[in-house]
């Protein structure tokens, strides 16, 4: 081939930088399209992330009430050594920025559901309310999400209500002179059914998919409540250590599995309350004897109409049990609320209960 005259050489060479020029210009964009979005500053990514927790669920959405929740940026995650299993245990807190050093604090302690975790009660409505408060919000794992919190064994099939805990069957009377009537919330019978819910309320799961009590794990210890009772109340200790918390205002709150185990320790451990706060509490089993020890704790049941799970019965048979102890008690039964949704529905009715009652 011979040898390419001058001018055409130039020609080439132009055409060459040219087409150079064009790429470089082009890459920068072409590189962007193909790299992953970018998060805002302050986004999920900074967040602190909760210690993997053996038997834990995974995450699932905040209405079930069950699993880990997202974690506040606000909310600390720690881990305490439990000396009874030689295991690291995680635990949730939330300080309010109003609580000072030396001065007496109010404590919430908050207990999750069966198959949640630390994380599963610190919603960001609890922690506003617990900053506006000035609280200390306290979550603890309860060994493991399994634990019920030392409260005893539900009783029937599968640990499921007797049979004479009809779903939804009538409101008791609220007539009581400690009830809170104006705050009761009555059975709405025109409420709009739960889209969520199963359209047989007594095929409703029970044990799995997080239906109260069920969730046996082979690999529990024998002592399994023992445990999560014990675990609890070291966590409470720790914070009382490291916090000048306020012994009259202390308060015990939880959903479900956590709601036995409110009642549980609310009844075991009177001296440590100022009052309590059961939602939709699995405790199937009415201690009406317990509770005749108890006849000035102020107690409040949070209840959905629409609950599948625990049915409202139970609940209601709780306040029956305390009407006729003429206890200082408030009932609200929320209409159309499920077994999840009265986690966050009524924080604010229950942080105004608390503030109301000292020892």
């Amino acid at each position: 081939m011979g040898r390419l005259s001058p001018v055409l050489m130039m020609l080439l060479r132009v055409g060459a930088f040219a087409a150079c020029l064009q790429l470089a210009v082009a890459y920068p964009f072409v590189a962007a399209a193909q790299q992953p979005a970018q998060q805002p500053a302050g986004a999920a990514a900074q967040q602190p992330a909760a210690p993997a927790v053996p038997g834990a669920p995974a995450a699932q959405a905040p209405g079930r009430g069950r699993g880990p929740q997202p974690v506040d940026s606000r909310v600390q995650i720690r881990t305490h050594h439990f000396a009874d299993t030689n295991e690291d245990i995680p635990y949730a807190l939330f300080v309010s920025s109003k609580v000072k050093k030396g001065q007496k604090a109010p404590m919430i302690v908050t207990l999750h559901g069966l198959g949640g975790t630390h994380t599963t009660m610190m919603r960001p409505n609890a922690i506003d309310l617990a900053e506006a408060g000035g609280y200390i919000l306290l979550a603890p794992m309860g060994y493991n999400p399994r634990g019920w919190f030392g409260a005893p064994a539900p009783q029937g099939r599968r640990g499921a209500p007797p049979a004479n805990a009809a779903p939804n069957s009538a409101a008791p009377n609220a007539a009581a002179p400690n009830a809170a009537a104006p705050n009761a919330a009555p059975p709405n019978p025109a409420a709009p059914p739960n889209p969520a819910a199963p359209p047989n309320p007594a095929a409703a799961p029970q044990g799995r998919r997080g239906g109260e009590p069920g969730g046996a794990n082979p690999n529990d210890p024998p002592n399994l409540r023992e445990l999560s009772e014990k675990e609890t109340l070291q966590v409470i200790e720790l914070v009382r250590k490291e916090f000048t918390v306020d012994d009259n205002r202390t308060y015990v709150m939880g959903h479900s599995m956590g709601g036995a185990g409110t009642l549980y320790l609310a009844i075991k451990y009177p001296q440590r309350w100022a009052a309590a706060a059961a939602i939709a509490p699995a405790a199937f089993s009415v201690d009406k004897e317990g509770l005749s020890k108890i006849p000035k704790m102020p107690v409040m049941v949070v209840h959905g109409d629409m609950d599948t799970v625990v049915p409202t019965s139970v609940g209601r048979a709780w306040v029956d049990a305390m009407k006729s102890l003429n206890m200082n008690y408030q009932y609200i039964e929320v209409p159309g609320g499920d077994h999840g949704s009265v986690i966050s529905s009524h924080q604010a009715d229950i942080f105004a209960f608390f503030a109301k009652h000292s020892r």
